[in-house]
């Protein structure tokens, strides 16, 4: 690569804004397109008024459901940002925006701390080995205290982090930031909403505190220099810039986080954290090479950040926007893609042509010429994209890491209100399955019913609103259900003969399938069930081989209790036989499908229930009260720890079959002084008492 590409890519920094629901995330992302000047006037999370919450919905809840992309520019470098939204039910934004990610800036409340939804995104940050940088916000709140948020951050995400910068007074005395590396006051113009800065020099009385936080701070960078270990260890004055430059090496290391402070809402401090992005956050140079895989042999390939090699670029999210059709947000690792340049999508072999490069700024969309590695944009023309998928200009055969989604947990039936409606309401369905990979619609073989699944109340009830505002779809809801799914407990081996003359003509399988139990941590990551093939070409050709693996996992999608999917199943094909003359793939498939299917009726199957991870922050008065609620729901209390002076923080698992209603049932529990937050966990097996009340609900089971 020549210094011109260097250049620009070391321009560049690929940033996520994560955080706790209410944290001041969005508020965060607009005083930083204020202050670069891409905004002349900052809107407002409280008047729906908000550049990156454009969707009317995040505009009447004061909430971000999707995540927006924008980019502005500071000090002559681009960040694309991507302001994720909070709320756990939209957890899959955040998770397929980290996989695309350089650096991410996790907010974190001054009086809340480290909320619960804070921790899952941090984790999922984690991951993705991605570096990251915490700001504390809201230090003008009644309650902040800065030391204990840091306190909360080394107790339960990171003992790696550190205060950059430390603020001068705290709720109503906030005046300004200290910045720990230049030993500066950074006072904020509220004249001028904060973009007029000035520097001063610390308070007297301020400084041995100052003085403090510094020495702790070249304390864990030292380590990352020799220079300025040097220095620091001799007792010398350490230029600004070698520390700036060593927590830099430290951070995209993943052995330092910087932590900073501000109040973004009072414009106080965002400007020290967007310099901090471009000092302390990796560039797409930085970051380096990106690993691939060959498709061949499954062995890693190294894909270096270089606008001249070839094109590869993956799909991380889709959009159906009402002027443009199908928007495809893609990240490009490698090569430059230019409009109307021909693609291939690594995922199913197909060929497209892209029509337009789009820029996007949040719902607004600017015409590009041309993608180069290290961008971020949207694509116009494409039909067979979705989210996850490799895609090349044809001279790599490539496949990047796939993204992971958890499993949607609860469902309600829809139906259309009139003829019209009904027409309609199939092909809006699919295009929000299409652009949510969490979101899931299918019609029950037994009612007849319609049935939209996904994360949560709140994911569902946004759906249906998107139906009516966006797709003009009327539709009557049911009450939410749970997702259950269905595994087996005992191992049982079944032989299958089909024989039997079809058109004219014979067909003839014989297989025999060892159907067992598999433990969920005996599983890989993305894997629910697992298929063996034991068997000799001589027993069964290879050319029956893939018809047989596919026959024996779509035979798991039908559970013999309630039809549901079934998880952790080994399905093993230890024996067989074939006819020369009358063996056929389509015998083959019937005969695994008997086969199987008998397996799953003899080997003893279970239902499993989602079980929810749920957090209540309470006052110490109301905990006894609710610990034995949650007792009394099956639940299992993990953590009961201290959150603040005034609360405690009760963390357990709960089945999502007892939580419907939680939220007024917890208000009633504490006279509307506690909160809650709930986030799937896992899939259990249900007590046999449990069981028998679904079947006998579901299926009219009587024993």
């Amino acid at each position: 690569m020549n210094s011109d590409t260097d250049s620009r890519l070391s321009n560049i920094r690929n940033i996520g804004i994560m955080a706790h629901i209410d944290a001041g995330k969005t508020t965060t992302t607009e005083r930083m397109l204020f202050y670069s000047g891409f905004l002349h006037k900052m809107g407002e999370v409280h008047d729906g008024s908000t550049f990156t919450d454009w969707m009317e919905q995040e505009r009447e809840r004061g909430i971000t459901i999707t995540s927006s992309t924008v980019t502005c520019l500071w000090k002559d470098k681009r960040i694309n940002i991507i302001d994720t939204p909070g709320h756990v039910d939209f957890t899959a934004e955040v998770e397929r925006s980290l996989r695309i990610l350089d650096g991410a800036v996790g907010v974190f409340c001054a009086v809340g701390g480290v909320e619960p939804q804070s921790e899952t995104v941090w984790h999922q940050a984690t991951r993705y080995n991605v570096p990251r940088i915490a700001y504390i916000n809201k230090i003008d709140r009644v309650g902040a205290d800065y030391q204990r948020v840091i306190y909360m951050i080394h107790e339960r995400l990171t003992a790696k982090a550190y205060p950059v910068n430390i603020p001068l007074g705290s709720e109503d005395n906030f005046v300004g930031v200290v910045d720990l590396i230049g030993m500066k006051l950074w006072t904020f113009d509220p004249l001028t909403m904060g973009d007029v800065t000035h520097l001063e020099p610390i308070p007297e009385d301020f400084l041995p505190q100052a003085k403090m936080a510094r020495e702790v701070l070249l304390e864990a960078v030292a380590e990352y220099d020799d220079e300025l270990m040097m220095l620091y260890l001799e007792g010398q004055p350490i230029p600004e810039a070698l520390i700036r430059k060593a927590i830099r090496t430290a951070t995209i290391h993943h052995g330092f986080i910087p932590v900073l402070c501000g109040s973004s809402l009072k414009n106080k401090g965002v400007q020290l954290l967007m310099d901090a992005i471009l000092d302390f956050l990796p560039s797409p140079l930085d970051v380096g090479a990106c690993i691939g895989y060959s498709p061949q042999d499954g062995q890693e390939v190294e894909i270096l950040p270089d606008p001249k090699a070839a094109f590869v670029a993956m799909a991380f999210k889709v959009q159906i926007d009402k002027y443009v059709g199908k928007l495809v947000y893609i990240r490009v690792y490698s090569g430059t893609l230019k409009k109307g340049a021909r693609i291939v999508n690594q995922t199913n072999g197909k060929k497209e042509r892209v029509a337009r490069v789009l820029q996007m700024m949040s719902n607004r969309k600017n015409d590009l010429d041309e993608l180069h590695c290290g961008d971020i944009a949207a694509l116009v023309g494409t039909r067979f994209l979705s989210t996850g998928d490799t895609i090349t200009d044809g001279d790599l055969e490539i496949s990047l890491s796939k993204m992971n989604f958890p499993d949607s947990v609860i469902s309600i039936a829809i139906e259309p209100k009139t003829k019209a409606d009904q027409e309609n309401l199939g092909n809006a369905l699919a295009r929000l399955e299409e652009e949510d990979p969490t979101f899931k619609a299918h019609v029950d073989k037994d009612s007849g019913q319609t049935l939209i699944s996904g994360m949560g109340e709140l994911h569902l009830d946004i759906i249906v609103d998107r139906l009516r505002r966006e797709f003009g779809v009327s539709a009557n809801v049911g009450t939410p259900q749970v997702s259950y799914k269905e595994t087996i407990s005992k191992t049982v081996t079944m032989e299958e003969v089909f024989q039997r003359e079809m058109n004219g003509k014979g067909s003839y399988a014989h297989v025999v399938f060892r159907v067992s139990p598999i433990g969920d941590q005996d599983l890989q990551e993305d894997e629910k069930n697992r298929f063996t093939n034991s068997i000799s070409v001589e027993k069964i050709p290879t050319e029956f081989h893939a018809g047989i693996r596919e026959a024996a996992l779509n035979a798991l999608n039908d559970g013999p209790l309630i039809s549901g999917h079934m998880e952790r199943v080994h399905v093993e094909l230890i024996d067989g036989g074939f006819n020369p003359v009358d063996s056929n793939e389509l015998a083959f498939k019937i005969a695994t499908s008997l086969a199987v299917g008998a397996a799953l009726r003899e080997a003893n199957p279970l239902i499993m229930e989602p079980v929810m991870l749920l957090t209540v922050l309470s006052p110490e008065d109301f905990v006894g009260d609710i610990i034995a609620d949650i007792n009394a729901k099956r639940g299992r209390i993990e953590i009961l720890r201290q959150h603040n002076e005034y609360q405690q923080e009760i963390i357990a698992q709960v089945p999502l079959s007892e939580l419907f209603g939680y939220a007024t049932r917890v208000r009633s529990l504490s006279q509307g002084r506690a909160v809650y937050t709930l986030e799937f966990n896992s899939y259990e097996v249900t007590p046999s008492s449990i069981q028998k009340e679904i079947l006998r609900r579901i299926r009219g089971y009587v024993e």
